[in-house]
């Protein structure tokens, strides 16, 4: 399996390559701007993708391979040119190349439009309304096979290996159980076309994805 990881510098984009390091069956393509900040390992190609760039030479950029997990974000300082519009090129890209899942590291109520008004809007409304945009691109305007996770606030605190889907059981997730969740649900086709809530829980990592 090839696996393009785009966002392989963040938080959760290097746990994500972490967890794909030498695993037999994966080839993975990791893109970020700096691509001397990547995690290394044998079977980890690391390139550059700039989403600021138009949308043909993103394509250029953008390596053949079965699956995008997108998990770039601008950290709240570019949201519309990446967290909204690079996911969007990203996506058309895919297509484009013939790439057909596509697995999007969303949030907690990027679909709630009510936490985005007055009066109990979101301290992070903006970033939400970015990945409503994107989420609703990919779910309503594309063709590809996605699954859109939605974890709550991520924290750096360890990995706990055990999560509750499909609901809200806690504030929070460990951003190295997110980045386990992604890789089990690029295992699972039973994920695909789902919109999955994500936190820290009870269940199993793998137990959990197995049971959607």
């Amino acid at each position: 399996m090839k696996v393009t990881v785009i966002g392989a510098t963040g938080r959760v984009g290097s746990s994500v390559v972490r967890e794909l390091i030498n695993k037999p069956d994966v080839e993975v393509f990791a893109g970020a701007r700096q691509v001397e900040k990547i995690p290394t390992g044998v079977n980890v190609t690391p390139f550059k993708i700039d989403l600021h760039v138009s949308p043909e030479l993103l394509t250029e950029e953008l390596p053949d391979s079965d699956t995008i997990i997108f998990t770039a974000g601008s950290g709240g300082k570019d949201l519309l040119q990446v967290d909204l519009n690079g996911a969007v090129k990203v996506m058309r890209a895919a297509e484009h190349k013939g790439i057909k899942r596509f697995i999007m590291l969303s949030s907690r109520n990027s679909l709630n439009l009510d936490a985005f008004s007055e009066p109990d809007i979101s301290p992070i409304a903006d970033y939400l309304i970015a990945k409503h945009y994107a989420d609703k691109w990919l779910m309503n305007n594309t063709d590809l096979d996605f699954t859109i996770l939605q974890p709550t606030a991520l924290t750096e605190e360890p990995a706990t290996g055990k999560i509750t889907l499909g609901q809200y059981a806690s504030d929070s997730n460990t951003i190295d159980d997110v980045a386990t969740t992604i890789v089990a649900i690029l295992k699972n086709d039973r994920t695909i076309r789902k919109v999955i809530a994500m936190s820290n829980g009870d269940t199993p990592i793998e137990e959990a994805v197995s049971e959607l």
